[in-house]
């Protein structure tokens, strides 16, 4: 029918080349591995079908026969990062250490990439290597005795804290690198102007709350305790 839409397509559904003809000059590795270059170069939004073609050295055209939609070269970045979890060979039996560990190396594969926090999301949770990730994270917990419906629920509340940390530790990098005055020096104002206000006495339980502990704040910390928090939560169901 004219102007129907065409049916959605899963790229890795797709063939990567066709069982006939010449061999493609490029694969999708090679083709995800410039734009997640230009990504980590110049963020998210310098990645484009045109500046992907232009470094391929290919025109923008040719580059949707290797990927239809846009979308779809969002899926293959997000795959081709989701490659350098680097997971063991097999859990070591400690649930509770392996997806501890897990979250870790997440966290540290999304400072590599600041944009791929964008990225996660069930959109593109189910590329071959994020199917790997995922897998053996249930594998992690087979010792916890609970449901599988249980256990995706757990891996995905830990991937939630991951992404949000690690969303805002990049917000606030990109914030502070845009300011036209030192990080310290508007750590100081935004403080001053904090303790005046909670000084006045309208607000009692914050008062109390920086008397307690008016330090600085260690996000490692925070990061841990959140963590450890909704592992102990499952732990005891």
């Amino acid at each position: 029918m004219a102007g129907r839409p065409a049916e959605p397509e899963v790229i890795w559904s797709r063939p990567e080349r066709a069982a006939r003809g010449p061999r493609p000059a490029y694969t999708r590795a090679e083709i995800a591995a410039v734009a997640v270059r230009i990504a980590d170069a110049d963020g998210m939004e310098a990645v484009s079908m045109r500046r992907v073609a232009a470094e391929l050295g290919c025109g923008t055209m040719s580059l949707y026969n290797y990927v239809p939609r846009k979308e779809d070269l969002y899926e293959l970045m997000a795959d081709v990062v989701a490659a350098e979890y680097e997971l063991p060979e097999r859990p070591t039996g400690d649930w509770r250490a392996d997806l501890t560990a897990l979250a870790h190396r997440a966290r540290a594969m999304m400072r590599r990439h600041p944009w791929m926090s964008r990225l996660m999301s069930a959109t593109y949770g189910f590329s071959p290597n994020a199917m790997k990730f995922l897998e053996f994270s249930l594998w992690c917990l087979d010792p916890l005795d609970l449901p599988y419906g249980r256990k995706m629920e757990l891996v995905a509340m830990v991937n939630g804290i991951v992404t949000t940390y690690v969303a805002n530790e990049i917000q606030t990098a990109e914030r502070t690198r845009s300011l036209p005055w030192s990080a310290e020096r508007e750590h100081e104002i935004r403080m001053a102007y904090l303790f005046q206000q909670i000084s006045s006495g309208q607000y009692p339980r914050m008062a109390a709350a920086f008397a307690e502990d008016s330090g600085p704040v260690d996000m490692e910390a925070y990061f841990d305790r959140a963590l450890n928090r909704v592992l102990d939560a499952f732990g005891s169901d």
